[in-house]
């Protein structure tokens, strides 16, 4: 059978060009996992990289006339807003007779399938969780065979939308290697997937909910709604607790990693065909659990040490251990981003983190005593944060370091919580009331409960969104630097700082701020910010 992977062109709102939450880094290789194992069953694959390639709807509509596919997966990545256009190109395939079958599948769909069902007539059945094994068997199956035979899958019948869920695979090594295209391969780094899911549990996080799809007791039949409440009763529990119904405690069954000579076989195929020695591990959670984990890791460091590469990875802050960091170091290690997340232990609970402060300490000290100045992720502002907690966050950046570069100065200074369909807070802000969805139901917002930290939320996001546009082609790699870069860079990160500290400090003396002032500092700072700029562009 000719099988078609999509990566559809895709769109980034100018207020999220700094938004590392578009979707997990993992979802790179989903396409050319599925794409490596329908190959090895004997089908013929080709995977349009609409994305990467910068193509038009025009150029891949002719690619896919071209091809002539039995079945079209089509990777739906993130849509902060609905893309009408790439539905309505769906459509005309369809209409066009292009293709007997299309597939939607990735983060996004497993989670606003319902959604994707009821607007898209063109898509008869959405991929819920990991798709390799789901698309295998859409292209083994007979002409009108039923889609109920098909586990994973979420499809529309008579009397509305059925799921069918599927387990995952427990073996990663059983999975043959990812393909990959060139354009894939034009990237600075190789992109690799060593482990699959988290042991954690972090209310704004899907990764569990993603790669737990199948593991689910979801009856057989059941509605999208009756499906979907149970599935978030078991990951998100009313009670508060954390997976398995008690509070902060990791829950091991989660997280899959291939075997470190898995790994290097791949590295050692990568590196023959294509001689690049740059990586980058795409798993969210690199080490795994416990003394496992860490075993694991060192064993992989002493066989990546022979290879002489470079490579980064993602981390949690309670599996950063100088000895393993140690060893990863001496292996090629030189990038990592850890989730601090929060400056506060009172957050991190909230944010069911399972780590603490004294944790998030501990890790940098460890990563910069090995040279690795470390990217961060970290969530100034939740719906249930107070001037107190924001206040605990700002002496935590600046008690480690972590404000005396402009780019990271600017993430850290105004970052939200995200609320993403699937997680946690998600439910639970539904469940209060609270959530509010923008253009689709794949993310919502909520209001404030402090008006106070409203009020500073509203001015960073207003002078740091203004400030990545202005900087993204910058930043990017896309344009050169200005004059007196480092001069200008260092100047408006003072200016970033005082804008949160001096605004801090005025509401927690009780100084209430009207719509119009906020508006006003704002303005102004942007004003500053085009000042800085005068003469250099």
């Amino acid at each position: 059978m000719k099988v078609l992977l999509l990566e559809h062109p895709r769109k980034i709102a100018r207020v999220r060009c700094n938004d590392i939450a578009n979707t997990p880094l993992s979802s790179c290789l989903i396409s050319g996992y599925a794409a490596g194992l329908l190959s090895g069953r004997g089908h013929e694959v080709k995977i349009i990289e609409g994305y990467l390639e910068g193509l038009s709807y025009g150029e891949i509509h002719r690619a896919v006339s071209n091809f002539g596919p039995d079945l079209l997966g089509v990777h739906m990545v993130y849509q902060w807003e609905r893309e009408e256009d790439l539905f309505a190109f769906l459509g005309e395939l369809k209409g066009a007779g292009k293709t007997p079958f299309i597939a939607a599948y990735g983060f996004y769909p497993t989670f606003a399938y319902e959604e994707i069902l009821r607007h898209s007539q063109a898509i008869e059945a959405v991929i819920m969780g990991e798709p390799e094994l789901t698309l295998a068997r859409l292209a083994e199956r007979h002409a009108g065979a039923g889609l109920q035979e098909i586990p994973g899958l979420a499809w529309r019948n008579r009397s509305g939308i059925c799921i069918q869920p599927r387990e995952p695979e427990p073996n990663l090594d059983k999975l043959p290697f990812p393909v990959r295209t060139e354009a894939m391969l034009r990237l600075p780094e190789i992109n690799i997937e060593g482990s699959r899911g988290c042991y954690g549990g972090c209310t704004f996080c899907y990764i569990n909910a993603y790669y737990g799809m199948g593991t689910h007791q979801t009856r057989n039949g059941d509605t999208p709604a009756e499906a979907r409440v149970l599935l978030l009763r078991q990951e998100c529990p009313r009670s508060g607790t954390g997976f398995g119904g008690r509070r902060n405690v990791p829950d091991f069954s989660r997280w899959r990693g291939r075997s470190p000579e898995n790994i290097i076989a791949e590295i050692d195929r990568l590196l023959a065909e294509y001689g690049k020695r740059d990586f980058y591990f795409v798993d969210p959670n690199f080490f795994g659990p416990g003394q496992y984990g860490q075993d694991r890791a060192l064993r992989l460091a002493s066989l990546l040490k022979e290879r002489h590469i470079h490579f980064g990875i993602e981390a949690r802050v309670n599996d950063i251990h100088e000895r393993t960091v140690s060893s990863l170091a001496e292996a090629g290690l030189r990038h990592m981003l850890v989730g601090l997340e929060s400056g506060r232990d009172e957050s991190l609970k909230r944010l069911n983190k399972m780590t603490t402060v004294a944790q998030n300490e501990k890790a940098l000290k460890i990563l910069r005593q090995y040279g690795i100045e470390p990217n961060v992720g970290f969530i100034m502002f939740e719906p249930d944060s107070s001037l107190q907690d924001i206040r605990a966050n700002y002496e935590f950046l600046q008690r480690n370091a972590l404000t005396g570069d402009l780019a990271i100065t600017a993430n850290v200074l105004y970052h939200p919580m995200i609320i993403l369909q699937g997680t946690r807070a998600y439910h639970k802000l539904q469940e209060e009331g609270r959530l509010k969805l923008l253009s689709t139901t794949y993310e919502g917002t909520a209001g404030f409960a402090d008006r106070q930290v409203a009020a500073l939320a509203s001015i960073m996001s207003g002078i740091t969104n203004y400030l990545f546009v202005r900087m993204d082609g910058v930043w990017s790699g896309k344009a050169k630097e200005p004059k007196g870069a480092q001069l200008i860079y260092d100047h408006l990160n003072r200016s970033l700082l005082s804008y949160f500290e001096d605004t801090l400090a005025r509401l927690e003396s009780g100084k209430q701020l009207a719509p119009e002032e906020i508006e006003a500092l704002v303005c102004k700072a942007k004003q500053e910010i085009e000042n800085n700029f005068s003469g250099t562009d």
